[in-house]
């Protein structure tokens, strides 16, 4: 088997089960499965991205993919190579596919995210070509329709952009926030995407002798609950912030407000904001006692201009 021809070619629909049947138990050791078995049909549509499969004939040795994220900005993700396949530069070489192609759009960069606990995925990332470029964290408040700000809150898009390009935490995160249409990626936060949120109504600037920090959403999606019974139809509803920033304790808490009333009024079970992996960042959270995720988030990125 190991020793079959490998051929790389778009993904197909057709190719979905073998797909499933690698991919199911990516990381045993985790709680939680694989994402690619319940999203594969509409994952691998769409004019905006490239999904390459490793063709071995009878087997499919790997899958990848790379969507657009905007005239210049690449994104790699769902890389799975089949056990019985690692260790023949699978992986190496759907990366460069995916690298050319990226090219050929336009593209000068492609960044990926690799979970910091995953340490294969972080030297396979390196040995393909990424190289490290930030970390972020997850801050979890809870919607709170009774939460009430310490501060002005605004929705004064230039204010925001003034605060980001001025502040440590777009330095830290190189000007890095969630995308606001592929989950799980970042992008380029823009002074357009500010005004975009700021006109409806999901940008929160706080305001207190100057202005002491923001955050905006960036969506609002429905995913089976983390406690629903299995084959239950449960759904948790999730609003996501793009980035998080702040001046001090005090306007961290301010913020948190901000978005726990914001979460609430749009029904929100979950919430999660995207915030600097810093001590200060991550303390500060603390401090306000707004849940922290776990662990750390890592993003790479590939110059694709070399």
């Amino acid at each position: 088997m190991t020793g079959a021809t490998i051929q790389l070619r778009e993904a197909r629909h057709e190719d979905y089960e073998e797909i499933a049947a690698f991919t199911q138990n990516t990381w045993p050791d985790r709680e939680g499965g694989d994402y690619i078995p319940d999203i594969y049909h509409d994952w691998i549509d769409g004019d905006d991205r490239r999904t390459v499969v490793a063709d071995a004939g009878d087997d499919i040795a790997g899958v990848v993919q790379c969507v657009l994220l905007s005239d210049w900005e690449s994104w790699g993700q769902g890389m799975r190579v089949n056990p019985a396949f690692r260790g023949r530069g699978v992986a190496s070489r759907m990366t460069e596919d995916l690298f050319s192609w990226a090219r050929k759009q336009g593209a000068t960069v492609m960044r990926n995210m690799v979970f910091s606990w995953n340490v294969p995925g972080l030297g396979q990332s390196r040995a393909t070509g990424y190289d490290p470029a930030t970390e972020f964290r997850w801050a979890l408040p809870d919607p709170d329709p009774d939460a009430d700000p310490d501060a002005e809150i605004t929705a004064d898009p230039e204010a925001a952009w003034r605060f980001w390009t001025g502040g440590d935490a777009r330095d830290h995160l190189r000007g890095l926030a969630l995308d606001d249409v592929e989950t799980w990626a970042v992008s380029q936060l823009t002074r357009d995407h500010l005004r975009t949120a700021a006109d409806d109504g999901g940008l929160f600037v706080v305001q207190d002798d100057g202005t002491r920090g923001f955050t905006h959403r960036v969506r609002e999606y429905e995913r089976p609950a983390e406690d629903a019974d299995d084959g239950g139809d449960e759904t948790d509803r999730w609003v996501e912030y793009g980035v998080g920033a702040w001046e001090d304790a005090a306007s961290a808490d301010a913020l948190f407000d901000a978005v726990a009333r914001d979460a609430a009024e749009r029904g929100a079970d979950r919430v999660r904001m995207l915030i600097p992996e810093t001590v200060r960042a991550v303390s500060d959270a603390a401090l306000c006692r707004v849940e922290v995720s776990d662990e750390p988030d890592f993003v790479l990125a590939a110059d694709l201009t070399r």
